[in-house]
């Protein structure tokens, strides 16, 4: 994901997000990657990271009892 932010800047919460979400389907630039270590704080990639892997678990455990309960299981 391409931020328009300047260098050296903190990146925004939407930039945080964009970054965890290209690094789980790990297309993250080597590029972001470098500006997310050097100007992001840990807790902040650390917390949206925990948050979308439960939406993703809840997901994919919601999808499961759909396909169950439509298969008559």
């Amino acid at each position: 994901m391409e931020s328009k932010e300047k260098p050296g800047r903190e990146p925004s919460l939407l930039d945080v997000f964009g970054s965890v979400l290209a690094s789980m389907f790990g297309v993250q630039s080597s590029r972001n990657r470098e500006k997310d270590f050097s100007h992001g704080k840990p807790y902040q990639y650390i917390i949206i990271g925990l948050l979308v892997t439960v939406v993703f678990i809840l997901t994919i455990w919601g999808v499961v009892k759909l396909v169950m309960k439509l298969a008559g299981v």
